[in-house]
């Protein structure tokens, strides 16, 4: 298990108000935010994904258990470390919003994974609905919204191998702490915004 780094004194800037920074204060604030994107955002989602073990949602097993073998299948079928990452956390959101984790999960995700993967995330659900959304009233077909899509295929393949059968309690997953090298390199290294 990985291990927090101490907490160090920070630098902090001059100013009460905005509108008084200069840019020696501004300098300090963006070397603080990418100490904080290194150390604290992977830690960050290591929680959440344990937070993840508190929640069934009526499923046969937790909702850590579902996000583990989503990304040992994702990790077994040789995809790339942010495509392992996006597995793991494309069901992060539940743990502020269920009907919203989709989106919520592709925001939090958006800073460290390319384009395509954030899409994947955000829309996930929609894929997932052809095997359930006509047993709540919905279209089972929302995935062909986005046939034309350059990441169609990708959620087709996180949702139809990785996602859909990872309901499986006895399932031997890779464990959290195994997934700890590729979290770190993915939230460690933020892309610019």
């Amino acid at each position: 298990m990985a291990t927090q780094a101490p907490e160090q004194e920070s630098a902090s800037s001059g100013f009460t108000r905005m509108q008084d920074g200069k840019a020696e204060d501004w300098a300090i604030i963006g070397k603080e935010h990418q100490d904080h994107y290194k150390t604290s955002a992977p830690q960050r989602i290591l929680q959440h994904l344990r937070d993840l073990g508190e929640l069934t949602l009526g499923f046969s097993c937790d909702q850590l258990q579902h996000s583990l073998m989503t990304a040992t299948l994702a990790r077994r079928a040789g995809a790339s470390d942010e495509e392992v990452v996006a597995a793991l956390c494309h069901d992060i959101g539940k743990t502020m919003s269920v009907p919203n984790h989709g989106a919520i999960a592709a925001e939090i995700l958006k800073p460290y994974v390319n384009d395509d993967l954030y899409h994947v995330i955000k829309y996930h659900q929609d894929f997932q609905g052809a095997y359930y959304y006509n047993y709540m009233g919905r279209s089972t077909t929302l995935r062909e919204d986005h046939k034309d899509a350059s990441w169609y295929r990708l959620a087709c393949k996180l949702v139809d191998e990785w996602d859909a059968p990872a309901f499986d309690p006895d399932f031997e997953v890779d464990s959290l702490e195994s997934f700890e090298p590729e979290i770190m390199r993915v939230f460690g290294t933020p892309k610019m915004m």
